[in-house]
């Protein structure tokens, strides 16, 4: 049975951390759709490239049994991240995190995703590899300053120059 991954991706999205994901996704013929952090498709990477995402992180709840693996797509929105926090956006982000989680599916992230898996509280004692600049932050599971770690179902890079790191473990995990 092939496997399918669910990417959430905010927005504005570092392209070069997402489109890494995705053709590693396409040449292993991994299934994958693209859910944007946001109430519309429409979103952008950091350099302004437009993109449209599959469809929003609102629809993505309640489906996790569809899916293997979410990946969060770090981006340029995280450092803002603490303004929106409450939008009902980053609350359905917040939700999927935690039903993917729950459901024992493979959660993937780099830059400031271990940051927002270890807010959504589904970290507890995991080892995550973050952001050198949101290190501190962590507070439940265990920012090890590594440029990756992969802890059980747990694969996380430092940040999108490091994201090749935990690809090839992927892929693997979702042959």
């Amino acid at each position: 049975m092939s496997k399918k991954v669910a990417v959430i991706a905010v927005n504005p999205v570092n392209g070069f951390g997402l489109f890494h994901y995705l053709e590693s996704f396409y040449e292993n013929k991994i299934a994958y759709r693209v859910y944007a952090i946001d109430e519309t498709v429409d979103i952008k990477t950091n350099s302004g490239i437009e993109l449209k995402a599959d469809d929003v992180i609102a629809n993505l709840k309640g489906k996790s049994a569809d899916y293997d693996a979410l990946v969060f797509a770090c981006g340029d929105a995280i450092p803002v991240f603490a303004q929106h926090a409450g939008e009902a956006r980053y609350q359905d982000m917040f939700a999927v995190i935690n039903e993917f989680a729950a459901a024992g599916k493979i959660l993937v992230g780099h830059c400031g995703g271990g940051l927002i898996f270890d807010i959504a509280g589904v970290t507890k004692g995991r080892k995550i590899a973050t952001h050198p600049y949101v290190q501190a932050n962590v507070k439940n599971g265990i920012a090890t300053g590594k440029t990756s770690e992969i802890d059980g179902n747990f694969y996380t890079a430092q940040d999108e120059n490091n994201v090749g790191e935990i690809i090839p473990a992927l892929i693997e995990a979702l042959k």
